[in-house]
């Protein structure tokens, strides 16, 4: 029997296999994707990163000017997802089955959250573009919009997933709902809650830099700047910066995390 079985997954497994594959070479031939042309063109990009893309001495002196459009970044990627944090942990509560307050206020978080999340961050900043222009506000409004639906989703599920015991607890001494959720479901929440967002603090930073582009703010306006420029040393150094930061916020998170686990 577990033979018979084993055989049987072998067998699915295999088709699932071919049907990937057929789908990839479908998709390549439809659009006229060539695999080998993309393999050897790899080692001409490679050559062509190493010979143009140098940090100089020359661009190092304009460092201090790409620190302060990166710690602009930085800030306005804290502060939309500690502002977004808040409502979503409101919308988590009211959407959760373990403390919604009734079925309206629990569907109309869920949509909530629907709608946030499944809208691109670039389309939330293209939107707003028409409405606020090109400023800081206008990238603040995406990452929080974006941020608000990821989190009250993150949230949701996390309150979802709580253990009952306590909440059972409370509410068989007469606990009002709010002293539930304050004594029983926020404590026990806290340590994921936390770690959604250090993790959102990671994805909106890099998020931040495409959105400076187009609302012309932080280091991605930097970045387009010297770009269209063509201006590569400073493209390097700008790229670098921004992965050194991100590795270290990263990792600065990861300890956290490991911490309040």
């Amino acid at each position: 029997m577990n033979i018979d079985v084993l055989r049987k997954k072998n067998r699915q497994l295999t088709l699932l296999i071919l049907v990937l594959i057929g789908m990839t070479l479908l998709s390549a031939n439809i659009t006229n994707f060539k695999f080998m042309h993309s393999l050897l063109s790899v080692s001409e990009a490679f050559k062509w990163i190493a010979s143009n893309l140098m940090i100089t001495g020359e661009s190092l002196q304009k460092l201090p000017s790409i620190l302060d459009k990166l710690l602009e970044t930085i800030i306005l990627s804290i502060i939309s997802t500690t502002t977004a944090s808040v409502f979503a942990l409101l919308l988590a509560i009211l959407g959760s089955q373990a403390t919604r307050v009734n079925m309206f206020f629990s569907t109309l978080s869920r949509f909530i959250a629907s709608v946030f999340r499944n809208v691109p961050i670039v389309a939330w900043a293209l939107i707003l573009l028409l409405s606020f222009g090109q400023n800081a506000l206008t990238g603040y409004f995406a990452l929080f919009l974006t941020t608000l639906g990821f989190l009250t989703r993150a949230f949701t599920e996390t309150i979802d997933e709580t253990s009952n015991s306590s909440v059972e607890a409370l509410k068989a001494t007469g606990a009002t709902y709010f002293q539930v959720v304050h004594n029983a479901v926020i404590p026990e929440c806290a340590p994921q809650i936390v770690s959604w967002i250090l993790f959102m603090i990671e994805t909106n930073i890099r998020s931040s830099t495409l959105i400076g582009i187009l609302t012309g703010t932080g280091i991605g306006f930097s970045f387009d700047l010297y770009y269209k420029s063509m201006d590569y040393n400073m493209v390097s150094l700008i790229t670098m910066s921004i992965v050194v930061v991100v590795i270290g916020i990263e990792l600065i998170s990861n300890y956290v995390r490991r911490v309040i686990l």
